[in-house]
């Protein structure tokens, strides 16, 4: 029997990479997927996650489960600590959008690099990579590297210019043991980046798929 799974997106974008990285690892599960682009935009806005926006997540994750969901994952990565307050108590997986890639990095080396495209998310990330790593005991040297122009071009539909743009940022983090593609739209241009890297390039949809498949299945 497939499991249903339901996908919570903050923008757009993130529905269709995390769709393929679905159709490559786990093509039955039955994803349902649930959208609020307001929450971005009023991300945005306040600058912070405010107390109506954690109860925001909280109404999303009660519907979500509602329908049946048995895992529950959210694709945008500004949102880390309403996440967190979401899935406390509940009964399924709930799965904040890196934290399966931070541990998959973790195992990769010392020196890691993260390449965002939405400025907003790259503070509560880092803070959230340093509790994963800290929680298992790493110390790792992270470096950060945002490109907002790419987010920019892909929200106005180029995204062959949000892959270049991508892919320009990347060499400054050359010489780190693997880079994370930090966002899920920034997926799409795992090509281009591996393509003038020398080092592995992670993405949140793949990692977070393979993680949610065995925590839902073998449970």
């Amino acid at each position: 029997m497939s499991r249903r799974i339901a996908l919570i997106h903050a923008v757009r974008v993130a529905i269709q990479p995390v769709e393929e990285a679905f159709a490559r690892h786990w093509p039955d599960a039955a994803r349902m997927n649930l959208l609020d682009d307001s929450l971005s935009r009023d991300r945005t806005r306040d600058g912070r996650l405010t107390p109506a926006m954690f109860q925001r997540f909280v109404m999303l994750t009660d519907y979500a489960l509602s329908t049946g969901a048995d895992g529950i994952l959210f694709t945008c990565s500004a949102f880390g600590p309403a996440i967190e307050a979401a899935r406390e108590g509940r009964k399924v997986p709930v799965l904040k959008p890196n934290e399966a890639m931070f541990r998959e990095a973790l195992g990769r080396g010392r020196r890691l690099g993260l390449l965002a495209t939405f400025a907003p998310s790259v503070p509560s990330m880092e803070e959230e990579f340093r509790e994963v790593a800290r929680a298992a005991g790493h110390t790792v040297e992270l470096r950060s590297v945002c490109a907002p122009e790419a987010m920019s071009a892909l929200d106005a539909g180029d995204g062959a210019t949000h892959d270049r743009l991508v892919a320009e940022a990347a060499p400054q983090l050359a010489g780190c043991d693997a880079v994370m593609l930090a966002q899920f739209s920034t997926a799409r241009a795992l090509a281009a980046v591996s393509a003038v890297l020398d080092c592995p390039v992670l993405t949140s949809p793949d990692s977070a798929v393979l993680w949610l498949r065995r925590a839902v299945t073998e449970a």
